[in-house]
């Protein structure tokens, strides 16, 4: 790498010896070339971000929800730390002290938080309980945390009660943030189990005095689990100090390119906080002493949710940010012709200047105010900043949002073994455009290897597995010594992604270690590469590419796009079917199949890459068919469980045209 700009190499590369691969230099963001940045001061456990914002802004809005007005309402800092002195000291009245396991299981909201800084008040692991995974998935972490309290969304009770059977050797208090019903309360008695509504459980430790304990920065504050692709969710152990050193470090990055949070700034909590993602985030808000308001939970009012907020920060996933954006291209497309054309003067002016070094806010104030101010305005008209994590972004998503939204659209990356945060790209810098970003200022990257793949950590262009070190790091996998001991080797986390070092020291992340099987002939495909390229067809929302080392080739499994595909049906054909049954048209499947081959000669895929054969669902790949995990990555396993009479067809239909010709 020349002329490095974001990154400064602090350790040499390493060849390949002894069977071991090759390993690239090791980098560090350069605002940290002098050493990682310290904690910030006074901060040394999760309790300590909030106890010193409480203490410097009691006043401030600090958790708010949705009213049925659709106004916010909100508790302020000391108003929260009041209740949680309340909650800790009911949860003490138990018998739990310093060391146990508090499950909570519920979608986001003040209650969530309140409990979670409870834990955190009298050194409890907190224990997210995953909302979207089911009684399975919450019975084994239950169990396996060995969860001894649980605080739970009032619809969720019965979800819960269900695991009893196995559970109940562990789970002793059972909390509704809401009520429950009188059979519940038999139920669970019936197991011994004590259950209290929110009210009551708050009435529990009054007059008793329990003093907090001493926390330390090493001790666990929480057990998180991932939701697992192929197995059971895995226990990932959390310290205090892992999620201030992140926290520290983000804060440090913002001030460094003068973009950090405000008091007045306000985020709109609508991805799981049981996922590392939001906690973080959440976190770094309180450290602030900004403000956080809650979703109601339901998706189709997540528009208005951000209509009422008025967030100046979003963090999203790939997938909502496609559809903001397919929403947004269909707008355009609808609209009259006077409009699309002074859009489309408006945005190649404004993408112009932003791609010759102006900044967002610079590059077009006039068009800003006359073309894109409506698209700001469905945003809430305050937001400045959106993180996307969790998935690459598409290059083409990415720069339309940069541009239209008015607001900074940055990709990062971290897992939750490495606290979410260790990259994430910087404002007003086209060239990241397709890139996670520079390192933060608080971890060390190199690239390993991986031959078999065909990635060499010491080519020209970079490219091997990202391998991250630093006191950002998990402690461990809890009660899975084996598993940590893979991934974790000389102090450096193995992440499994696939990295490309850019010219300027900023990553791109082009594919995933596991992810790669062999075909008949030999040849190895590397499936989650190839299913981001196959994505830039515009006719296509998602795809899950298949193949197998008794088959010579691939077929796939589409989600079209609805409005792309029923615009083709009517302007080619003439066709007005359901979209149901336009996704079962033959011509349809062709259409579809041709886009593919033309991305696939677009981008220089070998023949083998191709797709051959594919299958149209209109029903989106899904939570509830348990074909993708809550961050949205593809559960393969699962899916080829699902389609399995559909890849089977699809194979016998190709392998007889074939025998055919």
């Amino acid at each position: 790498m020349e002329e490095k700009k974001y990154v400064v190499e602090i350790e040499k590369a390493k060849e390949a010896k002894e069977g071991k691969p090759s390993v690239g230099p090791v980098y560090r963001s350069v605002a940290a070339k002098h050493g990682f940045p310290p904690l910030l001061p006074g901060m040394e456990t999760c309790w300590d971000i909030f106890r010193i914002s409480v203490k410097k802004y009691p006043n401030n809005q600090m958790l708010g929800y949705n009213g049925n007005a659709g106004n916010y309402v909100w508790l302020t800092y000391k108003e929260v730390y009041d209740i949680v002195i309340k909650v800790g000291a009911s949860i003490r009245s138990c018998g739990i002290s310093k060391g146990g396991r508090c499950g909570i299981y519920s979608t986001n909201c003040p209650k969530w938080m309140i409990s979670m800084q409870a834990c955190n008040a009298h050194g409890l692991y907190s224990v997210p309980l995953y909302d979207s995974l089911g009684a399975g998935a919450v019975e084994y972490i239950i169990c396996h945390a060995e969860v001894s309290i649980a605080f739970v969304e009032e619809n969720k009770i019965s979800e819960v009660l269900k695991t009893l059977s196995s559970t109940s050797k562990y789970l002793k208090t059972l909390v509704s943030f809401g009520k429950f019903k009188n059979n519940q309360k038999e139920h669970a008695e019936r197991f011994g189990l004590a259950i209290y509504s929110w009210d009551e459980f708050l009435q529990l430790g009054n007059n008793q005095q329990f003093d907090l304990p001493t926390k330390k920065k090493s001790e666990i504050c929480t057990i998180m689990y991932t939701s697992g692709t192929t197995s059971e969710p895995k226990g990932v152990l959390i310290s205090n100090e892992t999620v201030v050193t992140v926290v520290s470090g983000i804060n440090f990055s913002l001030q460094s390119i003068n973009e950090e949070l405000r008091q007045d700034d306000v985020y709109l909590s609508y991805l799981p906080l049981a996922h590392i993602f939001d906690r973080v985030v959440e976190e770094l808000f309180i450290c602030t002493g900004a403000s956080i308001g809650y979703w109601r939970g339901d998706v189709k009012l997540l528009s208005e949710d951000i209509r009422d907020l008025k967030p100046t920060l979003l963090c999203s996933v790939p997938r909502v940010l496609d559809r903001i954006y397919s929403g947004l291209m269909e707008k355009i497309s609808s609209s009259g012709s006077l409009k699309r054309t002074l859009f489309n003067i408006a945005y190649s002016y404004k993408l112009t200047n932003m791609n010759k070094g102006f900044k967002q806010e610079e590059a077009s104030p006039l068009f800003d105010k006359i073309v894109f101010s409506k698209v700001k305005e469905g945003l809430g008209g305050r937001l400045r900043l959106i993180l996307s994590g969790g998935a690459p972004l598409a290059s083409g998503v990415e720069t339309f949002l940069r541009v239209v939204t008015c607001a900074h659209v940055l990709q990062g990356y971290g897992l939750t073994e490495s606290c979410a945060a260790s990259f994430i790209a910087q404002p007003n810098d086209m060239s990241m455009i397709g890139t996670v970003g520079p390192p933060m200022p608080n971890v060390d990257i190199c690239l390993e290897s991986v031959p078999e793949m065909g990635y060499d950590a010491l080519s020209s262009t970079p490219r091997g597995e990202i391998c991250i070190r630093g006191k950002t790091l998990f402690t461990g996998y809890y009660k899975r010594e084996d598993l940590t001991n893979e991934v974790m080797v000389d102090g450096w986390f193995h992440t499994g992604d696939i990295g490309e070092w850019q010219p300027d020291g900023c990553m791109k992340v082009i594919d995933r270690k596991k992810n790669i099987f062999k075909l008949s002939q030999g040849e190895y495909v590397s499936v989650e590469n190839l299913e981001n390229t196959y994505s830039l067809a515009s006719e296509i929302d998602a795809i899950w590419v298949y193949g197998n080392s008794f088959q010579s080739f691939l077929v796939a499994i589409v989600n079209p796009n609805k409005q792309a595909l029923e615009r083709w049906a009517a302007d080619e054909h003439g066709v007005v079917d359901d979209f149901s049954s336009l996704c079962q048209n033959p011509q349809a499947k062709a259409y579809i199949l041709t886009r593919l081959k033309e991305i696939a000669k677009e981008n220089k895929l070998k023949g083998f890459e191709e797709i051959k054969a594919v299958h149209l669902d209109h029903i989106p790949f899904d939570m509830d068919r348990d074909l993708l995990t809550p961050t949205f990555k593809k559960k393969r396993p699962q899916l080829l469980k699902y389609y399995k009479d559909t890849i089977d067809n699809l194979y016998q239909e190709r392998n007889e045209q074939r025998q055919s010709y």
